[in-house]
């Protein structure tokens, strides 16, 4: 199942595209501003974005480019414009791909499988960086960087903080998350997760932890939405 945010202000528009997408390998989002739009993007993560430009709020050019200035998400841009200046304008801002309205829905999915199966093969969907906000965090050297500065960890900070990233807006229990760092199982009596957690939000400015969630009885969240 693929997640697909749907930044559009005609509802009903919107309400046929969920419909239809939504009966074939697609769960669908719907934003109806502009200016909302990057927020709910780093909250939800989808896989696929599609784009108005006519929006209140903020013009859909310039969420494009606020998209692409934290993800590598596919960007398909739906628009009742017919100006190829916006089109071009529009690749240029970052977008994959770009559908004039009236769009028939088959159309529509469509292009979005091409898009999904071409980025797929392109390697765009980036699995070995993770972007949230001003965090980034590279698997293939193992770097971490805040804010545009390198953060220095130790293994096992930065084994806890990639578990964790990876899995945003999901709470994982410190069962969850010795398992997958070391392999073991949390004996009731383990504090190492707790400590690390306590250094990771001191190297973060995040002493109110709202960077990395504690729930209560449950375990540690890492907030996609926190990381400004």
């Amino acid at each position: 199942m693929f997640r697909v945010m749907l930044v559009e202000d005609d509802a009903k528009l919107a309400a046929l595209v969920t419909e239809y997408l939504s009966g074939y390998e697609f769960s669908v989002e719907v934003v109806n501003r502009g200016d909302t739009a990057l927020a709910h993007f780093r909250a939800s993560l989808p896989d696929v974005v599609i784009l108005d430009l006519m929006l209140p709020g903020l013009d859909g050019m310039v969420v494009c480019r606020q998209l692409r200035e934290v993800s590598n998400v596919p960007i398909l841009i739906l628009t009742a414009r017919e100006d190829a200046f916006d089109e071009v304008s529009g690749l240029e801002q970052g977008a994959d791909d770009y559908v004039n309205k009236p769009v028939q829905p088959r159309v529509l999915l469509a292009r979005l499988r091409a898009l999904l199966r071409r980025t797929q093969e392109e390697g765009r969907v980036d699995t070995e960086n993770l972007a949230y906000g001003a965090f980034q965090l590279s698997k293939g050297n193992r770097t971490v960087a805040w804010r545009g500065q390198p953060v220095a960890l130790n293994s096992t900070e930065y084994k806890l903080l990639l578990v964790l990233a990876e899995s945003a807006g999901q709470v994982l229990s410190r069962n969850d998350l010795l398992i997958q760092m070391r392999g073991i199982e949390f004996d009731g009596l383990d504090r190492s997760i707790d400590n690390s957690i306590s250094r990771l939000r001191r190297k973060f400015d995040d002493a109110n932890a709202e960077k990395i969630k504690t729930v209560w009885g449950e375990g540690y969240l890492f907030s996609p939405s926190a990381w400004d």
